[in-house]
């Protein structure tokens, strides 16, 4: 059976390669992962130590941990890559099972004093660290070729959960007739006067005669009975049409019978349609004025009816079928009196406003022919030929087909009336006949007609649908025998549609089997009739129209036929599934689905106990919700719901293997039939649905089925009491809390909307209070979740908790105002903060202090002083939007606060807080860039990125008279000092920086000025016009209008943006996966370029390390010193991070700037790191700030289209250290993971699928991290640079506290870079601020090789402390380094020490920092970067905009190839 539904997506996108291209892209991949012996040969013949034998002290088992040692349970990991602890006997050969890292023996006791003897070394190239298995591993490659993840391009990233903005003007349910009418009456006027024929009709010899089949020639004393039998007979054939109609018969009448029955007609239809069949054969002609004609009541005159009297006495709604010779004269005149009666109709109303009057505007109306045509008059047809084609279209069919058909036939006109079976029997072939020819007119007319004419004539009305379905076929008829039918509303022509052809194809079948059917009839051999493959062939048109893809959203021609094969049980399940497939072709399929008529059926189906119907209802179903949500009434009709509450229980079994997407889409029918639906709630509510959907937050497989189970409970208890008190009693609220550390941040999000929707129980007892602290205190944690989406509806949860607990809150923030002043109060008499004295000043602790500064804190340590803190965080948030949003908490309840009993004490407050702020701003000195961010054990304090907010005009107070909304007040509080950290507790406690964490003997002591980062005496160069620039905002980010008061609770848009998911395609690929498609092609296109780029690069390695690196390929002015640079794999675009908070995007190949925009930085913070992520296809811009916080933004080359994706705080509780290193980080793109680390005391992991820190790895030092990088094999390895010189190794499969397997202390100064290469022979390079670098290989002790870099001699006294090396940049793949010293040189050398050229960066005289610096000469280099690839390097200097580029010498030819 074919899966009705997509397997659970992967967190992140994933790209599969399926095409040669893909593959030997990979290979390429592979190659530049490989050592190259060119590179090997450039760097000398000194021997590396790999893969050698030799002896060493044994190491004591008893202190080695393994690294897939989790919690006491050992684990083998046959991928982790080949990491010795120590150096122990290996050969070249080897292909023993790699071993994880092993904690060093310096972890734990005292260092040895005495190294094992350095063995010989064989000279054999081989890659470092012991990863040559690794790489030659069968299943690394595989797995290396499989698969390529990127990250932050999932729908949360690219809609912010922010739902589509839907037109206003659209009606979701406008396929429902919401005006449907019906007919209820008709009148069947037959004016024959038979044996009579009218004057001005010249009738054919011969002529046609029949009269509703029935011949009426006139016999003696017959007539009477003929004309009864004509009229009982068309009311049998309209009765085949709609049985419900009350019909009349009126033969031959007068025109006096014509008024009376005529306005009783109206009188007992009231406001429902009215049929009025007219007859005219025995009458003259209507006129060239529209009148038709009747008799008197002695039948010796014919009487005009003018069509102005007619709708007088009819009215409207009314349906006219004028079967008559020169018919189209009514049609022509009908609307001229329509409008006359409206005209008449105003002008009475004028008069009398209050006088009623009828309608006749709606009018429908068929007739038989043209204005100047007359009736047929072909013998072999009958006389009626119109009436015959309206009310039994399969006789005249048959019959049309047998006089028409060229091929010889044995049947004749008699023998079609003797096809057995019933209209309304489909398995016969009289009714398969009908079955067929009701879908093919109604395809026909979905395929030519508007979509409007088409609901008003075929969906609206039964009657009039049947008329119009035949009414298709006597066009065909007529038209062919010289007359045109004509309706009101007029159609376009359809007697040549295609299907027409295949309604004779079916009528030729018949045919075909009808003389064996006869004699079978007459005692002949029995015949089984052979059923039509008319349905089984259009299945398959449509088929083929579904893997086309629906271009350009064509409906298809089938559709209508697909609605009439759901009434077969034969061809049902392949309908349903063609049906499932169409419409997960999105919102727009399933509206014509629901315009055509398909709701009825599926309506219906619910009611079928077939067990293999069960799957593709529940997605169609889900798909019918997802876009008409207002269904809740149909489904409580039959207990329709109670279909999808069996599939939601796990018991319930499916046919189907992703039976757990199943039961999400049951689990969203579920929550749409109670979403503001009470009679839903109260039928769905028991605990049994409660505990389902609690046991499906145990499938790890299906984040959908978690997440849909959330929100089921959501919306069951929404405004529900009864629900919760259920949810309570089966523990439904701590299920919910623990879904916060749920993987997904869909159901992180899912799960604080049902606990949003928890809050409110009306009686507020004390029980209930209790249960909502808990869950308030229990989802605390989530404001550093790293997803905005989360943190967003996190805020929604804290509105309504603030909202139901206003006056707790109101306290709390009127003792936060007290406290700030307090603060500021300190600072103003520069008293230190003693945390035994709390936070209390000196002066306000004393007797006789102001009752506000001595009063009891009675919110201390409340759950609403501690949200409330956590909401003043939130509104510095990163991302604009949850900025925003607790900005509007807090706006509200400053209101509040100003408008209650406190105002009157809370309005000095906020006036001294800006008075004393202004004060500070003037008398505070400027913060160094790398100031830290925070103070001791968590005390609030100004940001050093924020200083005070600027002096307010003096007639302006905290906030001004008369509450003016010019601004946020938010926006003034943001940088005010309460809100400079997120916790009041104590942080953790460590140890002093001279004390041995291993237990090892203290370092000695050596000048403070060594373990200071290179840059720290650096000003912030200040250019003469600095233009600030714009600020990218996340994608459909709406700025809140600050003229408008904030309302409280917030609104959450995440329910309708999770709704989106099951209005979009599921079961075809994305449209970057689709082969043929813009993006799909654009991709292959990339993956060629990136295969020509390493192609072209890798040869020259060896070229690299041996040639000077001085031809010059670039030169142009930033605008600004850079302070961060960085090279994108594979375009020509260069990242350049400047010294105050902008970022510009340059084509260095071309000197062009492709744009610049603002990090966003608070004053006093810089940006420390920026990074190019998801490179192998469209990039992603990483940057991190001093401050803590992580961006990601896309389209960073396009000023028009740049966008933020992702904003979060990655470090918090910065801890203050005069060797501040800010925020430092590292990507790993393999296994999609965030390292950052920096002034804290551990390494934090975060996950890019997840958005959630996975692992803080403690650092084991007081020092800062000044540097990380990893392994680009596994990804599991980091190695991290100290302040104070000591490098260590940590394994992120060891838990947190043991994690550290190696430290090394060769280093005695400041780390400035640690950098591991991603090819080549993956060396580890390290240089600290006296200009050593030093080459490392994980499984020694000692390091490989010293180098010294920068002559730095005399370095660490007063005169000569500017001599240090400045920064070190390795080239991923070149055994090349390049070293920033502090004398405006770039000394760059190859792996083996051996130097290649120096480097001085060309800096234009207007541009020096003269007042500074004596010369050019000597000013610093301020960053540097190789290409990752190319052989390229770039660098800048301190105090200068300048960019210099060079290029390797002897590649230029493979430069401009590439």
């Amino acid at each position: 059976m074919l899966a009705l539904a997509r397997p659970t997506p992967r967190l992140p996108n994933q790209y599969y390669p399926d095409d040669e291209n893909v593959r030997q892209y990979v290979s390429a991949q592979i190659r530049q992962l490989s050592p190259d012996r060119s590179s090997r040969a450039a760097m000398g013949k000194t021997p590396v130590r790999q893969n050698i034998s030799y002896s060493v002290e044994p190491v004591d088992k008893s202190i080695r941990r393994s690294a897939s040692t989790v919690a006491g349970k050992s684990t083998p990991d046959a991928a982790s890559p080949t990491v010795p602890d120590d150096p122990i006997s290996t050969t070249s050969g080897a292909t023993a099972k790699p071993r994880a890292l092993q904690r060093s023996n310096t972890d734990i006791g005292p260092r040895r004093q005495s190294s094992p003897e350095k063995p010989d070394i064989t000279e054999v190239w081989e890659m470092r660290h012991g990863y040559d298995e690794q790489y030659n591993s069968t299943k690394y490659l595989e797995h290396l070729s499989s698969t390529f993840f990127m990250y932050y391009t999932d729908k949360r990233h690219e809609t912010g959960g922010k739902p589509r903005q839907e037109d206003p003007n659209y009606n979701a349910s406008q396929w429902r007739m919401r005006d449907r009418l019906k007919t209820v009456s008709a009148a069947l006027i037959m004016c024959l006067n038979i044996g009579v024929d009218p004057p001005d009709v010249v009738k054919t010899n011969p002529t046609a005669k029949l009269e509703c089949w029935i011949d009426p020639t006139p016999t003696i004393g017959t007539n009477s009975k003929t004309m009864e039998q004509i009229g009982k007979k068309l009311q049998e054939q309209y009765e085949g049409l709609s049985i419900r109609v009350r019909y009349k018969q009126y033969l031959d009448p007068s025109v006096e019978e014509t008024q009376k029955f005529c306005k009783s007609l109206r009188r007992n239809a009231k406001d429902e349609r009215i049929l009025f069949h007219y007859n005219g054969h025995g009458v003259p002609m209507p006129t060239p004025s529209g009148e038709i004609w009747v008799f008197n009541r002695n039948y010796t005159q014919y009487i005009p009816v003018s069509l102005y009297d007619l709708q007088i006495w009819l009215g409207a709604p009314s349906l006219y079928v004028f079967d008559c010779s020169n018919a189209g004269n009514i049609i022509a005149n009908f609307d001229r009196f329509v409008e006359k009666h409206e005209e008449e109709d105003a002008e009475a109303r004028k008069k009398d406003p209050n006088l009623q009057f009828p309608t006749h505007g709606d009018n429908i109306q068929l007739a038989a022919c043209g204005k100047t045509e007359s009736l047929p008059t072909n013998p072999n047809l009958p006389a009626d030929l119109f009436t015959c084609c309206l009310t039994t279209p399969i006789d005249i069919s048959l019959r049309f087909f047998l006089l028409n058909n060229p091929l010889p036939c044995k049947l004749d006109l008699k023998d079609v009336a003797r096809i057995p079976g019933r209209l309304a029997e489909r398995r016969s072939p009289l009714g398969e006949l009908n079955w067929i020819f009701t879908a093919i007119t109604d395809t026909i007319a979905w395929n030519l007609l508007p979509r409007a004419t088409f609901k008003k004539l075929f969906r609206q009305d039964l009657m009039v649908a049947a008329l119009f379905r035949n009414f298709l076929l006597s066009e065909r008829i007529m038209r062919a025998n010289g007359c045109h039918p004509m309706s009101v509303p007029s159609l376009p022509e359809t007697h040549n549609h295609p299907l027409w052809q295949a309604w004779d194809l079916t009528i030729e079948m018949v045919l075909a089997q009808l003389p064996a059917m006869i004699a079978a009839e007459d005692g002949g051999p029995p015949y089984e009739y052979v059923h039509s493959e008319f349905f089984t062939d259009q299945l398959t048109a449509f088929e083929v129209y579904l893997a086309q893809g629906a271009p350009n959203q064509e409906a298809p021609d089938q559709l209508p036929i697909v609605l009439q094969v759901l009434l077969s049980q034969v061809h049902r399940l392949r309908a349903l599934i063609l049906l499932s497939r169409f419409l997960d072709m999105g919102a727009w399929a399933v509206n014509l689905a629901l315009t055509i008529g398909i709701f009825p059926y599926v309506l219906k189906l619910l009611q079928s106990a077939a067990f293999e119907l069960k799957p593709v209802m529940i997605f169609i179903w889900a798909r019918i919700l997802a876009v008409d949500g207002a269904c809740q009434a149909d489904l409580i009709k039959d207990n329709g719901y109670q279909y999808f509450l069996t599939m939601l229980n796990p018991s319930a079994q499916l046919p189907v293997p992703n039976q757990s997407e199943h039961r999400a889409m049951s689990a969203f029918i579920i929550a749409m039939f109670c979403r503001g639906f009470s009679q839903g709630q109260t039928v769905c509510l028991s605990p049994e649905l409660i505990e389902t959907c609690i046991s499906h937050f145990q499938d790890a497989e299906n984040p959908l089925l978690r997440q849909w189970s959330c929100l089921c409970i959501s919306m069951l208890w929404a405004d529900f009491p009864e629900a919760k008190w259920v949810g309570i009693r089966c523990q439904a609220h701590q299920k919910l809390c623990d879904m916060a550390a749920d993987p997904v941040p869909e159901v992180r999000a899912a799960a604080l909307h049902a606990l949003n929707n928890f809050l409110g129980i009306p009686d507020l007892t004390t029980q209930v209070v209790h249960y909502e602290e808990c869950v308030a205190s229990m989802i605390m944690g989530m404001t550093k979740d790293g997803n905005s989406m989360v943190r967003r509806e996190l805020l929604v949860l804290f509105s309504t908790y603030v909202k139901r607990y206003q006056n707790k809150f109101l306290v709390a923030a009127f003792e936060q105002l007290i406290e700030e002043k307090e603060f500021l109060v300190e600072s103003e008499d520069k008293q230190n903060w003693n945390p035994q004295h709390g936070s209390l000043s000196r002066r306000s602790s004393q007797p006789g202090s102001d009752d506000e500064d001595s009063m009891q804190r009675i919110s201390k340590g409340s759950i609403q002083r501690t949200m409330w803190m956590h909401i003043l965080i939130l509104s510095i948030d990163p991302h604009p939007e949850v900025a925003q949003d607790a900005r509007l908490i807090v706006d509200y309840l400053h209101e509040v606060l100003l408008a209650s009993p406190l105002g009157l004490k809370a309005q000095p407050l906020m006036n001294d807080i800006v008075r004393l702020s202004r004060r500070a701003a003037t008398s505070k000195p400027p913060a160094a860039s790398r100031q830290p961010s925070a103070t001791p054990n968590g005390r609030r304090t100004p940001l050093s990125s924020s200083p005070a907010p600027p002096a307010l005009p003096r007639n302006e107070s905290y906030l001004s008279a008369g509450m003016r909304r010019t601004a946020s007040i938010a926006t003034a509080m943001m940088q005010l000092p309460f809100v400079g950290s997120s916790k009041q507790s104590q942080p953790p406690q460590t140890m002093p920086a001279n004390q041995n964490h291993l237990g090892g003997p203290k370092r000695s002591r050596v000048p403070e000025e060594w373990s200071r980062p290179p840059d720290v005496y650096d000003l912030e160069s200040k250019p003469k016009a600095y233009i600030k620039a714009k600020c990218p905002k996340p994608r459909g980010f709406q700025k809140h209008d600050p003229s408008s008061a904030p309302v409280l609770p917030l609104k959450s848009g995440f329910f309708d943006w999770s709704i989106e998911y099951f209005g979009e395609p599921q079961m075809r690929p994305n449209e970057p996966d689709e082969p043929g498609s813009d993006d799909y092609n654009k991709k292959l296109w990339r993956r060629s370029r990136n295969e020509k780029v390493l192609n072209c690069t890798q040869p020259l390695k060896g070229v690299a390390g041996a040639s000077p690196w001085d031809v010059p390929a670039g030169f142009f002015n930033n605008g600004s010193q850079p302070v961060k640079m960085s090279f994108h794999q594979f375009e020509d675009h260069l990242a350049i991070a400047d010294d105050h908070d902008s970022i510009c995007i340059w084509d260095w190949t071309n000197h062009t700037r492709l744009c610049r925009f603002s990090n966003g930085n608070p004053p006093g913070s810089r940006i420390s790191e920026a990074r190019f992520i998801n490179e192998d296809d469209s990039a992603l811009l990483l940057t991190g700030s001093s401050d803590g916080v992580v961006k990601i933004f896309r389209n960073y080359e396009s000023d028009k289209d740049i966008e933020l994706v992702s904003a979060f705080r990655a470090l918090t509780n910065l801890v203050p250290s005069n060797k501040s290193a800010g925020l430092v980080l590292d990507w790993q793109q393999g296994q999609g993971r965030l390292l950052v680390a920096g002034d804290v005391r551990y390494i934090r992991v975060w996950n890019a699928a997840t958005e959630i820190c996975i692992n803080n790895i403690t650092a084991r030092s007081s020092c800062p991290i000044t540097s990380l990088t990893h392994d680009a094999v596994e990804g599991s390895t980091l190695i991290a640079g100290y302040g104070d010189g000591t490098i260590r190794v940590f394994d992120q499969r060891i838990r947190p506290q043991d994690a550290m397997v190696r430290v090394w202390r060769k280093h005695n100064q400041f780390i400035t870079d640690v950098h591991m290469q991603r090819g080549g022979v993956r060396e580890l390079v390290s240089g600290c601020r006296d200009g050593e670098v030093k080459l490392w290989d994980l499984r020694w002790k000692d390091e490989v090789r010293t180098i010294r870099a920068v002559d730095t001699a005399g370095t660490g006294t007063a005169a000569t402390r500017g001599a240090a090396l400045r920064g070190l940049t390795v080239h991923e793949h070149a055994p090349v380094f390049a070293a920033g010293t502090s004398t405006h040189s770039l000394n760059l050398f190859n792996m083996n020490g051996t130097p290649l050229n120096v480097l001085n960066p060309t800096i234009p005289s207007p541009y020096t920092v003269t007042h500074l610096l004596q010369s050019h000469r000597h000013t610093p280099m301020a960053s540097a970067a190789f290409h990752p690839h190319r052989m390229v390097l770039a660098g800048g200097a301190v105090g200068s905009g300048w960019i210099n580029v060079w290029r390797c010498r002897g590649v230029e030819g493979v430069e401009e190839k590439i």
